[in-house]
Order: structure tokens, then C-alpha cells, then sequence
């Protein structure tokens, strides 16, 4: 099985989380920041997986452009939807549901939550200032979930590997 996962990290948290899912998934795994190439070929891989995070309440717009653009090579694929949010229940779903159109997280295999991180030390003053009024946070603080992680490459890997 030949999987890519693809990915826009403004700070590295989703391309953290891009690193540890691909650490718990089988077969030959690609990981690709779409910051460095926005048009990748989709063709030669059996599954993808779209890591997004959110800022200001949506993900980034390379990330919206290359799911548009490609949405019907996508809903071919096995799909598998990620999101890093600092937001938990119900704002994180429809965190998730805004982020990624219906067609293809209906086709996802698994799709997950997997929390988020603030970085302050890699914020710039703007981006400081709003987190700190919107959550009361100043400081670094983790919520990027392992065991998260490692249970949406369990499904996938389940998943694909049952259509081989």
C-alpha cells in the first residue's frame, strides 16, 4: 500500500501529528507539506490522508485549493481526515465538518481529532495577542493526543489493508 499524507502546518503541529501517524501506519508511507508543493500527483497512491489545522476558525487556503482541485481523484482514494483544534466536543466537530466538504468526509475511512497545540514561541505579536484574548493562554501548551493518533492509523490500516 502506498499512502500520502498531506498536510499545511503554519507552526508544525500538524506536520508533527503528520510524523507520528506516519510512525503507526503500514505499507510505504509519503509525507508532504503542501507549502512545498501544492500540486502533488495523487496518482501511484492508494490512500490519502489530509492533515488540516485551524486558524481563525478555518484551515489554510492551499489546503481548500488542493481539495477542490482534486476532489474527485480524492473521493477515488481511500481517504482518511484529520484536524489539529485547541476547540474539544461539539466546537471541534463542527470545526472539522466546516473544514473538509461533505463528499469527502462521507468517503473517509476514519477521520479524527486530534487536538492542537499553541505555540507562542513561534507565534508572531498579532497571532499572540488574539490567542491569549480568545483563550487566556500566554504560554506554550500541548493537546496534540497520542493515543488519538495512533487509533485513527489503527482504523485506517485496517480499513485499507481489508481491500488488499
Amino acid at each position: 500500500m502506498k499512502i500520502l499524507i498531506v498536510f499545511v502546518s503554519s507552526h508544525g503541529t500538524t506536520e508533527k501529528a503528520a510524523h507520528m501517524l506516519s510512525d503507526f501506519l503500514e505499507g510505504n508511507v509519503k509525507i508532504l507539506d503542501l507549502n512545498m508543493n501544492a500540486h502533488p500527483d495523487l496518482t501511484p497512491y492508494d490512500g490519502v490522508i489530509i492533515g488540516a489545522s485551524i486558524h481563525g476558525g478555518f484551515i489554510s487556503r492551499k489546503e481548500k485549493k488542493f481539495i477542490s482541485q482534486n476532489i474527485d481523484m480524492l473521493a477515488s482514494k481511500k481517504i482518511g481526515l484529520y484536524l489539529c483544534c485547541m476547540r474539544e466536543g461539539e466546537d471541534a466537530v463542527e470545526q472539522f465538518e466546516h473544514a473538509f466538504p461533505k463528499k469527502l468526509r462521507d468517503k473517509a475511512l476514519t477521520s479524527g481529532l486530534f487536538g492542537g497545540e499553541f505555540l507562542f514561541s513561534k507565534m508572531n505579536f498579532l497571532e499572540k495577542m488574539i490567542v491569549k484574548k480568545v483563550s487566556g493562554e500566554t504560554d506554550d501548551v500541548s493537546k496534540l493526543d497520542v493515543d488519538l493518533i495512533n487509533e485513527f492509523a489503527r482504523q485506517f490500516n485496517s480499513e485499507i489493508l481489508c481491500d488488499v
